[in-house]
Formats: C-alpha cells, structure tokens, sequence
C-alpha cells in the first residue's frame, strides 16, 4: 500500500506561481514512476506531468509545458509540481500518483496510487 498526500495548492492571480508538494509512505519510493493529473470542474481528469523513478526522465501534456516543472527528491520521499506563468484554465484539483513500475521513461497511463488532491485556483 502506498500513501500520498499532496499540499501546496491555492488561489493565486494569473501570471502567478505555486509549488505543489506530493509526500509518499508505505513503500520503496524510489522504485516508483511518478505523475501529477488535474481535474477541472464538469470535466475528465487529465494528465499534467509525470518523472520516471529517478528524475532523469520527464514528460508533459503540451498545455504546460514550458510554465511547469516536476522534480522528485528521493531522499524526501517527495514529488514536486512547480507551476510557473499560471493561468485561469490552470484551475483545478491537482492529484499525485504513483506507478510501481522502474522504467527508464515515465507514462501518461498505468498509475495504482493515487492522493486526496489539493485545489489550485487561478484568478484573471
């Protein structure tokens, strides 16, 4: 079993910046792919960033990149979304996750684990 409790969200102007913290327990982090998902009022969850095991390796939906960074330090057991020039589309609730699968590039899918979510609001 793995647990994952994220925090970092909140309001924010557009233009802003917020970083998102992802803390994970119960199991060996660092065999773990990791990613962020979003899920905006009335729609789908959606895929945002993810890090392969040991963050040598990133991927992005195409409507951050460039304004979002994720990290893992593994010593912290801890996953990060740094959200730069953040936009009023930006809002949502943002949820870790966690993948126990020690591949070299990390996956938009396949995800077991999943936290509470943190909201993030962006005003114009």
């Amino acid at each position: 079993q793995v647990q994952l409790v994220e925090s970092g969200g909140g309001l924010v102007q557009a233009g802003g910046s917020l970083r998102l913290s992802c803390a994970a327990s119960g199991r060996t982090f660092n065999r773990f792919q990791m990613g962020w998902f979003r899920q905006a009022p009335g729609k789908g969850r959606e895929f945002v960033a993810a890090v392969n095991w040991n963050g040598g390796s990133t991927l992005y939906a195409d409507s951050v990149k460039g304004r979002f960074t994720i990290s893992r330090d593994n010593a912290k057991n801890t996953v990060y979304l740094q959200m730069n020039s953040l936009k009023p589309e930006d809002t949502a609730v943002y949820y870790c996750a966690s993948r126990d699968y020690r591949a070299d590039y990390p996956s938009r899918v396949g995800y077991d684990y999943w936290g509470q979510g943190t909201q993030v609001t962006v005003s114009s």
